[in-house]
């Protein structure tokens, strides 16, 4: 444990300082973005190291593993503060389990998630398994491409209205991926031109969710205020936790 742990740390110095040099670059503070470690298919004890390093920001693509690996790191680190996120594709029925666990979802992509999201908040706080909102990022589809998730940018601003007209959720901002069709940086400057039209309607949706290990310092050129990085932190994908 002692050796990973080390392995770790050094990773997480190289990311922070990554972002360090991309918002120096960028003529921006690191203060301005949010590094969530990716931790899917990594055991609880990775995650729990995280912690320890000093991380409180985790996200996780699959409901089916990280409902199970947010107990367990309850478990383990019962006094750390961490805020879970749910980054991957979220299907309606599983609403009601992230609503139990997650801080923040960021791939909310249609009405019918959103108001499944909704609901689910409602009963979990009836139920005494959260309090407070659940934050919300919009997944958008750069090149409209459907079968990779995300919202068509046509009816982004309609999604926008409905979220921020929900009394359970709170509209944050945009997330995406940048799309193989596009080189980062087209996809990026595309990703911050629709984040400034929909501030235009909702100034409270300041966050911008892009950029992974491969792209983060193009997407904090482009004004990204929260980058998702795994391999760079923890390698190659492990086995998923049991």
């Amino acid at each position: 444990m002692t050796d990973r742990r080390a392995e770790i740390e050094a990773a997480l110095q190289d990311v922070r300082q990554r972002i360090v040099t991309a918002c120096r670059t960028a003529e921006r503070t690191p203060d301005t973005v949010r590094l969530i470690a990716v931790t899917k298919t990594f055991p609880v004890d990775d995650a729990a190291l995280l912690t320890d390093l000093g991380v409180t920001d985790l996200g996780e693509n699959r409901e089916q593993e990280a409902g199970p690996k947010a107990a367990e790191l309850r478990e383990l680190r019962p006094d750390a503060e961490v805020r879970w996120h749910m980054l991957g594709h979220l299907q309606r029925n599983k609403a009601r389990s992230v609503a139990r666990w997650a801080a923040e979802v960021q791939s909310v992509d249609s009405e019918r998630l959103a108001d499944a999201l909704g609901k689910a908040v409602r009963t979990a706080r009836d139920d005494g398994n959260r309090t407070g909102e659940l934050d919300v990022l919009l997944q958008v589809s750069i090149d409209g491409d459907p079968t990779r998730g995300g919202a068509p940018l046509d009816t982004l601003m309609q999604l926008a209205d409905r979220v921020a007209h929900s009394g359970e959720l709170r509209l944050r901002g945009l997330m995406a991926v940048a799309p193989l069709t596009m080189t980062p940086n087209e996809a990026f400057a595309r990703l911050a031109d629709t984040a400034e039209r929909l501030r235009q309607d909702h100034p409270e949706a300041t966050e911008l969710s892009a950029g992974m290990t491969g792209d983060l310092e193009i997407a904090i050129s482009h004004g990204s205020t929260c980058v998702r990085v795994g391999t760079a932190l923890l390698g190659t994908r492990g086995l998923a936790s049991p």
